[in-house]
């Protein structure tokens, strides 16, 4: 009786093992609310790849920077920390600044530029990645940026002092350039920055206007549609590597339908997410009184330039793509 029993164990165990080898189970790092349109499309995601491949890449997605906070999650993928991450690329723009080019002001202010603007990054997004050990799965830019304020804005004059809050190395430099004093805050911080008078205004889409209720503290949106950042999903490449090919080509063709995914659904939630702002009490300014527009873009102009002379001959040859 008992030779039987422990050949009956020994096949489970085997059993057991041979499903947990079958399965790969990989995590993916994000910084914005679950309800968030960016969060919503990573979910999509995961559920695309878990059909396609019958279970065997099961992704579970960690949204509001429960994981890893936004300034943390690069690194996290790139040092295999986490098999995926996604990141505001105009964040790791004081790294290199080739990552920080679609934050520059009005040089990509629309949608269609914002694609165009994407297509010549992305062969250098794709060296650079490359060479830290990652690579570009996707890239979703977000609603156009507008301008939150509790008094209405007639020139880059009413930001004087102002603590403004910024999210990136060019959006702080713009608060200078703008006279107001920048407060770098992320995202899943700026309800209560704004609640507890860290920051008094704030450069940011509708989108991340709705998730942070800016309506509880602020009167006005400036619709300035200055520019249009992306947020990457990067996948660390080792781990990629370590899949078959069967479960790398069902991940990148999710990849590829997220993008896809993503900038439909961004042009939708401009529209919706403005909208929202004004039904629940924020006067949308748009336009935007031409002196303030117009201080907006000289700031653009010297941001350009700066950018220039940091990012060198790769820079240059960029923005010659995109002016093509």
């Amino acid at each position: 009786m008992k030779r039987r029993i422990i050949p009956a164990t020994a096949l489970g165990l085997a059993l057991s093992i041979t499903s947990a080898w079958s399965q790969t189970k990989w995590d993916l790092a994000a910084a914005y609310p679950a309800t968030n349109f960016h969060s919503e499309n990573m979910v999509q995601l995961a559920s695309d790849v878990d059909k396609a491949t019958g279970g065997k890449l099961k992704i579970t997605v960690h949204a509001n920077a429960t994981l890893f906070k936004a300034p943390e999650i690069k690194r996290a993928v790139q040092g295999g920390q986490v098999q995926m991450g996604e990141i505001l690329l105009a964040n790791f723009q004081n790294e290199w600044p080739l990552f920080g080019v679609d934050s520059l002001p009005f040089l990509a202010n629309d949608y269609e530029a914002a694609k165009k603007l994407h297509a010549a990054q992305k062969p250098f997004l794709d060296k650079k990645l490359a060479e830290q050990g990652m690579l570009l799965l996707y890239a979703v830019a977000w609603p156009p940026q507008g301008i939150g304020t509790k008094k209405p804005l007639a020139s880059a004059a009413d930001l004087k002092g102002i603590k403004w809050r910024t999210y990136s190395p060019a959006t702080a430099r713009l608060a200078q350039l703008l006279g107001a004093q920048p407060v770098t805050v992320q995202a899943a911080e700026l309800s209560q920055a704004l609640a507890t008078g860290v920051v008094e205004a704030t450069v940011t889409s509708g989108s991340t206007g709705v998730d942070s209720k800016l309506y509880e503290h602020l009167k006005y949106y400036h619709d300035t549609q200055a520019w249009l950042p992306k947020n990457a999903v990067l996948v660390n490449k080792q781990a990629f590597d370590a899949l078959d090919s069967t479960l790398q080509q069902a991940l990148l063709k999710a990849g590829a339908d997220a993008q896809a995914r993503g900038w439909a659904g961004s042009i939708q939630v401009n529209t919706d997410s403005v909208a929202k702002l004004k039904a629940n009490g924020m006067e949308i300014v748009a336009p935007p009184p031409a002196a303030l527009m117009a201080d907006l873009s000289r700031a653009g102009q010297t941001m350009l330039k700066e950018w220039l002379d940091k990012a060198g001959p790769e820079g240059k040859a960029l923005i010659e793509a995109y002016r093509r």
